[in-house]
């Protein structure tokens, strides 16, 4: 009896709606539209499939907004954004949807403890995920006929806007299709960059739902050639809560002059031997520069370069390296015993520190062994002499592998596998590992097509363009195969002009499931003899001073490769954006931190930025 009364409540719920809501969908058809194309329509729910499978709705409520710019205010009616304040329906029960509102006030003014409050003269859009089953003729009729996309669970997206009148009844309408740009660009955004907010772990135990560290982040979305308007890549700015940003507050006096440099330079005590100004390249003493005392972030010689660098460039871009500068403490991986800031700016004295100078693959992390090519170090076959001659329960052994036929570990930071590997946080050997973990990373869980082959004991092609110092580190890419359980098989091609002669054509087998090819060349001239890979990887691009990546970057958009890149800094990554745009490719996978980057934080010469070895990641194709 009470299974057929809980199977009964469930029909109730799916045909008449349930949960905090405003109810199923309206009854609105797209194919009502006027000028609509199917195209348009197989767009929007292919977007409104890729939402629903990363499932929002299992971390966020009602009461979780979010703001949204999509694209320029100038490219909407009314020169204003449509509907960008975004909540999430029916995480806990009853339809599940997206409700978009005219303004956060809006929102906060229909959102109830309990349920959606039906105000009067409020618009609002929707996107309600129903069951096909209980759909109206006309939109069985579309789905059939335009053979669209399932959103799961024998669900498809119905698209309406809704307003209350004066008695509380719900009246809807077919959205327009700028309104139907809009909500493609936000769904497709969302889908990317929802998962990356963090859980503020200060929640009161008494709150009834989970709290959010503030978030903002800005994702390129392509629109497709039936909804773009001249531009098909826009960028989409989501932030949480709404109306959280990078701007710079400045005095609203408008007589005042706070906005530019105008109070004494500060100077800063420092035993960075030497710096470089940014405006003259003059080198500069650590304990006599002078930094920008805005943003904290530029080196400079003197006032006068101070100044002059904010008239010709370094005003527009201050706001931006404060918002980096003060990432500071968030990028810091505070695990670890061992020195994290390399703030002699010689890498020789740093090493000193931690007893590895000139030993193992240390050797690469400072300018002793400049003059030997990449690959080429001598070596021994003792691994601890690879480790620099670090305690025996210091560096990870092979003998403390353990693999399994079926499940596949997946780490998501360094504490994770310091624990796995049973290593001390006092072991400095993550500066090492950060090349070959953010490889496992990426293989294991930013890219779902690699992590399904190894899953399901298929064979994974990663090709690793540009290697230079990960040519003498092989020792520390077994850890991949170490930590890789399941039957799955990985084969990495290291491609790049700083291969030595002497390497290439070689095959390395580092482990039981996983071996190394070496190709020297370009990798645009080289790709055609290869197999074609799953995956394409480059650790530390510097893609604006090479210029070979924009031939490398013509393969990947030409092939249709899903790649991940890493760089140093957020600057870098802006710069490498530019190029990636530019070689008609857009980021998937927005800018984010690598758990797996360098703990040991590097400084520019002419920069105090946040830099770490694989400090950041992002994606194309993926």
């Amino acid at each position: 009896m009470d299974s057929h009364l809980k199977k009964l409540f469930t029909r109730y719920n799916e045909q008449f709606g349930s949960g905090p809501g405003l109810g199923t969908g309206s009854g609105t058809c797209l194919m009502n539209i006027d000028n609509i194309s199917p195209s348009f329509i197989k767009s929007l729910y292919k977007a409104a499939a890729s939402l629903y499978r990363t499932d929002p709705w299992k971390r966020f409520q009602p009461d979780h907004l979010f703001s949204l710019k999509v694209g320029k205010d100038s490219d909407w009616p009314g020169k204003k954004q449509l509907f960008p304040c975004v909540q999430f329906i029916g995480g806990n029960g009853g339809d599940l949807a997206v409700y978009m509102f005219r303004s956060e006030s809006d929102a906060k003014k229909m959102t109830g403890s309990r349920e959606t409050i039906r105000v009067p003269n409020l618009e609002i859009m929707r996107a309600t995920y129903e069951v096909e089953s209980l759909m109206l003729p006309s939109h069985k009729k579309m789905i059939k006929s335009l053979c669209l996309e399932i959103s799961g669970d024998n669900r498809y997206p119905v698209f309406d806007i809704c307003r209350c009148n004066s008695s509380g009844e719900l009246q809807c309408r077919n959205p327009t299709i700028e309104e139907l740009r809009f909500i493609y660009g936000v769904m497709k955004s969302v889908s990317l960059v929802h998962s990356l907010l963090q859980e503020d772990y200060n929640t009161p135990k008494w709150s009834k739902s989970i709290r959010f560290d503030p978030f903002i982040e800005t994702v390129d979305v392509q629109f497709p050639s039936e909804m773009s308007k001249g531009n098909n890549l826009v960028a989409v700015t989501i932030s949480h809560p709404p109306g959280h940003g990078y701007t710079e507050k400045v005095n609203s006096n408008p007589g005042s002059t706070q906005s530019t440099p105008t109070k004494k330079p500060e100077k800063v005590n420092s035993n960075l031997d030497l710096r470089r100004c940014a405006q003259c390249d003059k080198e500069v003493p650590g304990d006599q520069i002078t930094i920008c005392d805005h943003c904290k972030g530029v080196i400079y010689c003197d006032s006068f370069c101070q100044k002059q660098h904010w008239k010709e460039s370094h005003k527009a871009e201050c706001g931006l390296y404060k918002a980096m500068m003060e990432r500071e403490e968030e990028l810091t991986i505070p695990a670890f015993t061992f020195p994290c800031s390399n703030s002699d700016i010689h890498p020789c004295k740093y090493l000193e520190t931690i007893g590895v100078h000139r030993k193992g693959m240390w050797r690469r992390k400072c300018p002793c062994f400049s003059h030997c090519p990449f690959g080429s170090l001598p070596t021994t076959d003792q691994i601890q002499d690879s480790w620099g001659g670090l305690n025996d329960d210091e560096y990870p052994h092979e003998k403390s592998k353990s693999k399994s036929k079926s499940n596949l570990v997946i780490i998501s930071g360094w504490p994770e596998y310091y624990n796995l590997r049973s290593l001390p946080i006092s072991s400095p050997v993550a500066h090492i590992l950060s090349h070959p973990l953010t490889v496992y990373y990426i293989l294991t869980t930013l890219s779902i097509t690699s992590k399904n082959l190894l899953l399901k004991g298929k064979n994974v092609i990663l090709h690793y363009i540009g290697p230079e110092e990960e040519l003498d580190c092989l020792p520390a890419f077994s850890e991949i195969d170490s930590t890789l359980n399941g039957p799955g098989n990985l084969q990495i091609v290291m491609i790049g002009p700083k291969v030595p002669s002497t390497l290439s054509g070689l095959t390395f087998q580092t482990g039981t499931h996983m071996r190394v090819n070496m190709v020297k060349g370009i990798y645009q001239e080289e790709v055609s003899f290869l197999p074609r890979p799953d995956l394409v990887v480059g650790l530390n691009c510097g893609f604006e001073s090479n210029s070979s990546w924009f031939g490398a970057l013509e393969v990947v958009k030409s092939k249709d490769l899903p790649g991940f890149f890493t760089d140093q800094s957020e600057v870098l990554c802006g710069k490498a954006k530019q190029v990636i745009r530019g070689a008609g490719l857009h980021i998937t996978h927005p800018v984010t931190p690598n758990p797996f980057r360098s703990p040991v934080r590097n400084f520019g010469v002419s920069s105090n930025l946040p830099s770490y070895s694989n400090g950041f990641v992002f994606g194309v194709n993926t």
